[in-house]
């Protein structure tokens, strides 16, 4: 009898790991989703000051190819997906007035009804950015090589 109580005790402790992952999971994609309605927001001029800079920040957080800790290093390498990008996104919308920020959730949920959204040129500052520091990383390559 000790033995089942033992085992109901382990997988008690298992299943409350599992629910605390995906609860954990879930919540990361909630925030996840606001990164439109954040990006909404930043455009709006009725948006405080430096919630706008919180979201500059966070939109170029989450559209930037390379990731402040790489996921190649274990455990490490997803702090930003389970730790960064949330804090920034909770900040921001922590920064960002509620009736701006229900007005852009509603507008934000619109925008993929029709499928992706066609404003793809919002990302070129991202890409012309990066494209710089590869740029100069090469530079510094090939100057240091010859």
């Amino acid at each position: 009898m000790h033995n089942v109580g033992l085992c109901l005790k382990k997988y008690a402790i298992e299943g409350g790991n599992l629910l605390m992952k995906k609860n954990i999971k879930g919540k990361v994609k909630l925030l996840k989703k606001q990164i439109p309605a954040i990006f909404l927001a930043m455009k709006r001029r009725d948006t405080p000051l430096l919630a706008k800079i919180f979201a500059l920040i966070t939109i170029a957080y989450a559209l930037s190819p390379i990731d402040f800790v790489p996921d190649f290093i274990p455990i490490l390498g997803y702090l930003d997906d389970i730790i960064i990008l949330p804090l920034l996104v909770t900040i921001t919308i922590k920064l960002i007035p509620d009736f701006i920020l229900n007005e852009c959730q509603k507008e934000a949920e619109n925008l993929w009804q029709e499928g992706k959204p066609k404003k793809w040129y919002y990302g070129i500052p991202i890409i012309i950015f990066w494209s710089l520091i590869i740029g100069v990383i090469i530079y510094k390559i090939v100057e240091g090589i010859s």
